[in-house]
């Protein structure tokens, strides 16, 4: 009994020890891998929490003819030791103040050194007298799909929170972004949702790759980020000269593969030029090929190779002379040209309470879509309703070019002018008025002792 339970024991004992190795193997691989790379992405968290920053701007917006203050939450991460911080522009623009979360739960006051609307990103400046931890960038060219991301920040609200995905593409173009022309986004499964914005992307070496700046409405876990690359040149521009200085020529561009499916075909498409750029003065017209720029060939087959395009135009020296090689037909030529310096995304804007409405300065795309032969005038953005403005007839995207028959040059001047009609309490004033095609006069009538305030900001009214 006992040699056969012996027996039966012991081939019982020897399967169970093996079965006892084989699980240990088995689940000792996953276990073990599993715990590797647990630890390596708490490794990664560690690296970067202590230079997680939790972000409550109060943001200016104007709407419906007001400015209002609003408190918004996003993310952010100490990129210094002296305290610059890198965010969306998105959390941080149109800010009078920001008041961060810092790791040790610390509350302090940061200032906004710039932004930058054309790629969604922000600097801000903790100003302390001790040096402060700070993340180290990775290479984002060097990203593979499939490789494990570590998203950071502070999703709803909840501050210090972490996930976990992989890269999903690299190089992801979005059509119709066209407010962010030089950027491929990193597309990630990574949670992400409202309150991210500005967080960094880490790779499981705990190197900050992109900042978390969007997802897609209506999908689960489809994210994008901004190629830690071209964060690191923004920031450095902007920590440098306040903002960013890119050359502009006029051209609006577009893929070759939208004029022709022969894959042999180079260069890219002109599909636009602002008539008030050196690319018009040249007689460029809309449909010629871009071939090369300074010697340096311009391709784009597809739409996600217009950011790098658009980006080496935009990294042209400011005011100097450069040779565009085009093709019209069968004739290829060249034309030199001076590059200007790329106007803004976003104008100016002010509230004109006395009358209720609020304006804001023209920006180059403004002026493109109404048509102007200038950059004189001022953008209605908005209007309050039964407001004097709005009853005379003043409305949201109108553009108004003169008043008492003065030319409106831009923002400040437009600013005199009210303040002066205010004042003097002058009973009738006749705007001259464009929209779209359409000219008009609006008259202002306005009431005894209306108030005179006025309240600055920047618009995102295009």
């Amino acid at each position: 009994m006992n040699a056969v339970e012996r027996i039966l024991k012991a081939p019982a004992r020897a399967a169970a020890v093996l079965s006892a190795a084989a699980c240990v193997a088995l689940t000792g691989c996953a276990t073990t891998s599993g715990l590797g790379a647990e630890s390596a992405v708490i490794r990664a968290k560690n690296r970067v929490a202590p230079a997680l920053v939790h972000i409550r701007p109060v943001k200016e917006v104007y709407q419906q003819g007001q400015r209002r203050e609003v408190p918004v939450i996003g993310s952010g991460f100490i990129i210094t030791p002296d305290g610059y911080i890198v965010t969306n522009e998105h959390v941080a623009g149109e800010s009078r103040f920001v008041r961060c979360v810092l790791s040790d739960k610390s509350e302090v006051d940061a200032r906004v050194v710039g932004v930058d609307p054309y790629t969604d990103l922000a600097v801000l400046k903790l100003d302390l007298p001790d040096r402060l931890p700070y993340v180290a960038f990775g290479d984002s060219d060097k990203l593979e799909s499939g490789q494990t991301v570590i998203a950071m920040g502070s999703p709803l609200g909840l501050s210090r929170s972490v996930s976990m995905g992989i890269v999903s593409v690299t190089g992801r173009h979005l059509s119709g972004q066209t407010d962010h022309p030089f950027t491929n986004w990193i597309q990630t499964d990574a949670a992400i949702n409202q309150g991210n914005s500005g967080g960094p992307l880490l790779n499981i070496r705990g190197e900050v790759i992109g900042v978390n700046t969007m997802v897609l409405r209506g999908a689960e876990n489809v994210g994008f980020a901004i190629p830690s690359n071209l964060v690191r040149q923004v920031a450095e521009q902007i920590m440098g000269n306040g903002h960013v200085r890119r050359s502009w020529l006029g051209l609006e561009l577009q893929e070759m593969l939208a004029r022709t499916e022969d894959p042999t075909r180079k260069g890219v498409l002109v599909a636009g030029v602002d008539p008030l750029s050196p690319a018009f003065e040249a007689r460029i017209q809309p449909g010629d090929i871009l071939l090369s720029v300074g010697g340096t060939p311009t391709n784009a087959r597809f739409e996600e190779d217009l950011p790098p395009v658009n980006k080496f135009i935009a990294d042209l020296p400011v005011g100097e002379e450069v040779r565009l090689s085009l093709q019209r037909g069968d004739e290829i030529f060249e034309v030199p040209l001076v590059t200007e310096e790329r106007g803004g995304l976003k104008g100016a804007q002010v509230e004109f309470s006395g009358w209720g409405f609020t304006a804001a300065e023209l920006t180059p795309a403004v002026v493109r879509r109404a048509g102007l032969d200038s950059r004189e005038g001022v953008l209605v953005s908005g209007a309050q309703v039964g407001g004097i403005a709005n009853k005379a007839g003043l409305a949201q995207g109108d553009i108004i070019l003169s008043v008492d028959g003065v030319k409106v040059e831009n923002l400040a001047g437009f600013k005199e002018v009210y303040d002066a009609r205010v004042a003097d309490k002058t009973p009738l004033v006749m705007l001259s008025v464009r929209n779209r095609a359409l000219h008009r006069f609006v008259l202002i009538k306005q009431e005894a002792g209306a108030p005179a305030p006025v309240v600055e900001g920047t618009s995102d009214a295009e």
